[in-house]
């Protein structure tokens, strides 16, 4: 079989209208195929095709502005966009909350095993993953506006017990990105800081009878490769776009750091603590980890945990973990969250969420948009916004404990932290314990069902669900209950016995 090599500009010539397209992409350009995208944009502008295509990616990808999915974020050029994050690109959340395409979105996880499981001809995913949340079809079924009325997940039932059902996609062109590929088209992504779900979107393409093109930054002889290096065995390869310009990231070059090569001295932008109200949500979550726990850090307030894991220098206490497929190592932050300086493994995002699925996490430390008096929480749904769950969902109903952080309130908010105490100068415009959430990303009722651990950890109080329902358990020192908690959330938590948080917290910060 001759590999076709040819440019993006041909690509993007190449493709029909309609086409459903898998991308394996992430934020901060990690592994986007950039040329190929710029090249069926600018076709797009110029000739008004390829038209109404479907878009499907698992992680978010692109840079909020001009770059990443917001390639594809034209009236015409998308028809139907099935995504596990959208915050990277305000211009397809636009098109989704104006109604000018079909928007949907399910877990990334969720989305990464079901491209594998649709390229091995299997009927779906089933699993229990998304339950009870904003994806089940007794609420939206993954459906995000008011032109998405396809069925994408269904309800069943095994031996007695609920399951979901996603339903396989069809692909017809897998674009991936790899760093060097070889005379018979096998693709190493040796020197990229993420695998992603690359195999498993050109599994999916190739065995629905679509193509998979790569852009690479140079090809090699064959046995230039090592077997073991290969990530896209070149039976699967269709055409090669050879890019020399590429990047490992949108910061340019390529940093032998984020693929374990690199001097381990190395001054990186990693995840620090936080001042004020963030430094003291971080050292109060801080407070969860056990010697030995299995970890996974979300991005936002509950990301300062690892860096105060990062400060403490107690990085091998603990076995730390981020979806994009990352073991240890010094996370990342800002948009290259999702990779590490000097990870210690790198394994694809597929079999990180089969490991998460199966119940490999100990401890989970994520953000926190709304909770409401079921102890559901809310990260998908903000405002009139649309973000979607990313791992959110895969990861909070398969950890074994949840540790939720956020500001207690937003918008205005003024605190005086200091010298052991907090006080309110002015409470936030924007409370985030509501009497409802605007959509389930979190199930509380799944998690009380399930014996789940689940704590709240704001800058001046803590929860903890309980079966009888959300309680209050801990009270920032200088902090009045009804004054500053109570008054401003929209219900009433379980008060029993509450203590003060550590006045350390508040030193600190």
């Amino acid at each position: 079989m001759r590999l076709l090599i040819t440019s993006a500009e041909e690509v993007a010539a190449s493709i029909q209208d309609e086409a459903t397209i898998a991308v394996a992409s992430n934020g901060g350009g990690m592994l986007e195929p950039n040329a190929i995208f710029a090249a069926i944009e600018a076709r797009f502008l110029k000739t008004g095709h390829p038209r109404n295509l479907t878009l499907i990616h698992a992680m978010g990808f692109g840079d909020r502005d001009g770059r990443g999915a917001s390639h594809f974020a034209h009236e015409g050029l998308v028809r139907r966009v099935i995504g596990g994050h959208w915050t990277w690109s305000h211009k397809m959340q636009r098109l989704a909350r104006d109604n000018k395409i079909e928007a949907y979105s399910l877990p990334a996880g969720v989305i990464s095993l079901l491209l594998r499981e649709s390229g091995s001809g299997r009927p779906g995913l089933i699993t229990q993953t998304g339950l009870d949340t904003f994806v089940d079809p007794t609420q939206q079924g993954g459906r995000v506006n008011a032109l998405a009325t396809q069925t994408l997940v269904e309800r069943i039932e095994l031996d007695g017990q609920p399951f979901l059902r996603y339903l396989p996609f069809n692909v017809d062109l897998a674009l991936i990105k790899g760093t060097l590929c070889d005379a018979a088209g096998n693709i190493s992504l040796g020197e990229e800081p993420v695998d992603l779900d690359t195999k498993a979107a050109a599994l999916a393409a190739y065995n629905s009878g679509g193509r998979v093109i790569a852009q690479v930054r140079e090809q090699v002889a064959n046995g230039a490769i090592r077997p073991r290096d290969v990530t896209v065995p070149g039976v699967m390869v269709n055409a090669l776009v050879i890019h020399p310009e590429q990047s490992q990231t949108y910061r340019g070059g390529y940093d032998a750091a984020f693929f374990g090569k690199g001097d381990a001295t190395t001054v990186a932008d990693t995840l620090g603590v936080g001042e004020g109200a963030k430094g003291v949500i971080a050292l109060r979550a801080a407070d969860e980890l056990t010697e030995g726990a299995v970890v996974n850090f979300g991005f936002g307030a509950s990301a300062g945990v690892a860096g105060v894991i990062a400060a403490r220098h107690t990085q091998d206490r603990y076995w730390t973990t981020v979806e994009q497929g990352i073991h240890g190592g010094r996370m990342m932050t800002d948009e290259l969250f999702g990779s590490a300086h000097d990870p210690k493994v790198i394994v694809s995002t597929t079999e990180q969420f089969d490991f998460y699925h199966g119940g490999g996490l100990d401890i989970a430390f994520l953000g926190m948009a709304e909770c409401d008096r079921f102890g559901n929480v809310n990260v998908s749904h903000i405002g009139n916004g649309f973000i979607g769950p990313g791992g959110f969902i895969d990861i909070t109903q398969n950890a074994r404990k949840l540790v939720f952080c956020g500001t207690f309130d937003t918008k205005g908010s003024q605190l005086d932290i200091g010298e052991g105490r907090l006080a309110v100068k002015q409470p936030g415009s924007v409370r985030k314990f509501v009497s409802e959430v605007a959509a389930v990303t979190f199930s509380g009722r799944r998690a009380t069902a399930m014996g789940q651990v689940v704590l709240f950890v704001t800058e001046r109080a803590v929860f903890q669900l309980t079966s009888d329902g959300v309680e209050l358990i801990e009270v920032a020192p200088g902090i009045d209950i009804e004054r500053d908690i109570l008054s401003g959330m929209d219900f009433r938590p379980l008060i029993r016995s509450p203590r003060l948080m550590n006045a350390e917290y508040f030193n600190a910060a």
